[in-house]
């Protein structure tokens, strides 16, 4: 059984990251250590541990698995399902990663770059395009997220629909298990066939099977030519159709197709109301795409007859096409800002689901229909990424009214939602992972054989069940 560290065995754990990297509890510089972006809950901790190498990793878990303490790995602690954080429980040992970070090597040549867990992803982004190259990785919270917990979660973002998760972008991890056995690399391999892929088992385990200390990434030719267009399109229908098109016309240099319901764009008014729309008209639905190519490819000019056959077809109504970098912005500032408008709005729940792109429609009505049958003045802000079919499905109180009047009925929602997207063959988890808050969904939702397949590989990577206790796996039952 898991317990919490006495004071000896915390002076031990001290003693390997040394004062720079020991934050005790009651120290006031914990604080942002035990929260999570949306307040869903309070983390614990005994003691925040910074190591500064692989070897202290292995010196710390080794130590935390032999005495049977809890730890939970933490990177930026951008993450929106509260794997990042232990609110109950023995006191659990924090180990953030946030020393390491170093870019340990950049080899445009192997199209690569090897790079520790703690190392901002917009650090990353900047360390290839200082060297002609681009890890396409593009997430709102960029700023301040750190690839280890990216890679932990799998993450997603803006350009999957080109480039792939997170998973799809790593070649290689260096990571350390429970018992401080360390999984040695990254290596810069594009082909190795060397037995099982551990890399595609701890891509998206969330520090549940060990932690990733570094990871060898792959790099890709810069574009040299990128165009970005802001379309209204008459319903979601028209912009699955679109994409479509557009993919027959231009091939695979789609990059970012999102949609954007105008919902969204009105509570972006209410917090911004000097925002000029690049659309007339006030539509209802609205989808920013991106395209990019080599240089003197050719894409502007392929791209502006493509929109006008589309428009001359109905599928789009208006668009424009950014005319330089600061339109390019501003058209990404508009989707990037809808989250934080939600915020500010309040959502009754948030939601975080895939179908198949053709299903998106069908998905969207019925969402619609369903959630009107629980309360028909709840109000609704559907968008995300069609080009990759993650949607974020949120359900916001009525005007004058708040979560608490709700009641029993925001569980409803949820249910009426992930049931929904179970029966089209869809997922209740697209980019952001289970963490603490999907648990219990996972168990409800997921195949009982792959359940019984990760619980059978979580007892043997971790079986005193000290990584990131309370996390993606439910109990049998629960």
């Amino acid at each position: 059984m898991l317990t919490s560290p006495t004071d000896e065995q915390l002076d031990a754990l001290a003693a390997m990251v040394g004062d720079a990297g020991y934050l005790p509890a009651g120290d006031d510089r914990i604080a942002p250590y035990l929260i999570e972006p949306r307040d869903q809950w309070q983390g614990t901790a005994a003691a925040v541990l910074r190591p500064a190498d692989t070897a202290t990793v292995s010196t710390i878990l080794a130590y935390c698995n032999a005495n049977l303490l809890p730890v939970v790995a933490l990177s930026g602690g951008t993450g929106l399902v509260g794997g990042q954080i232990m609110p109950d429980g023995p006191l659990p040992v924090i180990l953030s990663l946030e020393r390491m970070n170093k870019i340990r090597e950049v080899q445009p040549q192997n199209g690569a770059m090897i790079a520790e867990a703690g190392c901002i992803l917009a650090d990353l982004k900047q360390a290839a395009d200082d060297v002609g190259r681009l890890f396409p990785l593009s997430l709102a919270s960029e700023g301040s997220c750190r690839i280890g917990g990216n890679l932990a979660t799998n993450a997603g973002g803006v350009q999957v629909l080109r480039y792939g998760n997170a998973r799809d972008l790593v070649l290689d991890v260096e990571a350390v298990l429970a018992d401080g056995s360390v999984l040695a690399g990254p290596k810069a391999l594009r082909k190795d066939n060397m037995g099982f892929d551990l890399r595609h088992l701890l891509v998206g385990s969330e520090g549940t099977l060990g932690v990733i200390t570094a990871a060898s990434l792959k790099l890709f030719p810069k574009p040299g030519e990128t165009v970005t267009a802001m379309l209204a399109v008459p319903n979601p229908s028209s912009a699955v159709q679109l994409l479509h098109e557009l993919a027959d016309r231009l091939g695979d240099c789609i990059t970012a197709f999102e949609l954007i319901n105008g919902k969204g764009v009105e509570f972006i008014r209410r917090f911004y109301p000097n925002w000029t729309d690049p659309l007339a008209g006030a539509p209802p639905w609205r989808v920013l795409m991106e395209v990019a190519g080599p240089a003197a490819g050719g894409l502007a000019d392929r791209i502006g007859p493509a929109l006008e056959a589309l428009l001359e077809e109905g599928l789009a109504t208006d668009g424009v096409i950014a005319q330089n970098e600061a339109q390019r912005e501003a058209f990404w500032w508009t989707r990037e800002t809808i989250p934080e408008c939600n915020r500010k709005v309040g959502a009754l729940l948030s939601t975080d689901i895939s179908v198949a792109i053709s299903g998106i429609p069908d998905f969207l009505a019925e969402a619609d229909r369903r959630v009107a049958d629980v309360s028909t003045d709840l109000i609704v802000n559907s968008f995300g990424h069609i080009g990759d079919g993650n949607l974020h499905y949120n359900v916001y109180p009525a005007a004058g009214r708040s979560k608490g009047d709700y009641g029993n009925e925001v569980g409803r929602i949820k249910r009426t939602l992930y049931d929904l997207a179970d029966e089209m063959g869809g997922s209740i988890a697209a980019e952001h992972g289970i963490g603490r808050l999907k648990r219990t969904d996972l168990g409800r939702y997921h195949d009982p054989a792959r359940l019984m397949a990760m619980r059978t590989i979580k007892a043997a990577l971790d079986p005193n069940g000290i990584l990131n206790p309370g996390a993606v796996l439910p109990e049998p039952g629960e």
